[in-house]
């Protein structure tokens, strides 16, 4: 799989400490268990046009590339229609097109909300034109999608079935197709730069794997080093890490 998954959790909540992000350690989980990665996430304030430019660059890289290798990217947070909520807009400013209220989205609000919906529920009924929808289990207001972008409520117990939603409907064909294993040691009794030249070792004889090494702050000086990629790479180059550890003097350990 070419495609990169990435995330941008919007909110000046988040970045405030008013609220905790729930939703990185869902996204990682979610695609985990789905033989996918996450490539990378934004944090963004309530600054349009951060927002904006940040949206236009993912929708303009996929611009540029095949529909198969498209980016596939969430968004959580900002979709409602009080004042502080400038996704939609930001969103249909970054995709090139005007906002408008999308039917599907205004029948859900109706359903839900009866004549109450008026005036300004219906609001969150307006999304870049030519969005489709995303459903929402818990009050039934939408989330939308264009350009190979999810935008979805900042609410977790909202966002996240709206997510499993979209990567079950339109990505199952993705699930547990990628060769992509990690594997790592704990070396004890030394730290990062006692590995350095091993690092650079395994970096020049295996290049398309990603090496990672995360030292811990205990009183025997352990740090995890590993790898991650092509499961073949990997096995070969663990067991170099393996034997290279050993030659260098100090223990570890497999995990």
């Amino acid at each position: 799989m070419n495609r990169s998954i990435g995330i941008y959790i919007i909110g000046d909540e988040i970045l405030s400490g008013k609220r905790q992000d729930a939703h990185l350690n869902f996204v990682i989980q979610a695609l985990k268990s789905r033989g996918l990665q996450l490539a990378w996430a934004n944090y963004l304030g309530d600054i349009p046009a951060q927002i904006t430019s940040s949206l236009k660059a993912s929708m303009e890289r996929n611009q540029q590339n095949s529909q198969q290798n498209n980016d596939i990217v969430f968004s959580f947070g900002g979709i409602g229609a009080t004042p502080d909520d400038f996704t939609r807009q930001c969103a249909a400013e970054a995709a090139g097109v005007p906002i408008a209220r999308h039917a599907g989205a205004v029948a859900e609000i109706e359903v839900q909300y009866g004549e109450s919906a008026y005036p300004k529920r219906v609001l969150m009924a307006d999304f870049p034109l030519g969005a489709s929808l995303i459903p929402n289990p818990v009050n039934r207001v939408a989330g939308f999608a264009i350009n190979g972008h999810y935008f979805v409520p900042g609410f977790p117990q909202m966002a996240h079935p709206m997510i499993t939603w979209v990567l079950d409907t339109y990505y199952k064909h993705l699930f547990h197709q990628q060769d992509y294993i990690e594997a790592s040691i704990l070396v004890m009794d030394a730290g990062e730069s006692n590995l350095i030249d091993l690092m650079r070792q395994i970096l020049a004889q295996y290049p398309a794997l990603k090496l990672f090494s995360l030292p811990k702050l205990d009183s025997r000086r352990t740090t995890e080093l590993g790898v991650k990629g092509e499961a073949a790479h990997v096995e070969a180059a663990i067991n170099v890490i393996k034997q290279s550890v050993t030659a260098l003097g100090f223990p570890w350990t497999g995990i």
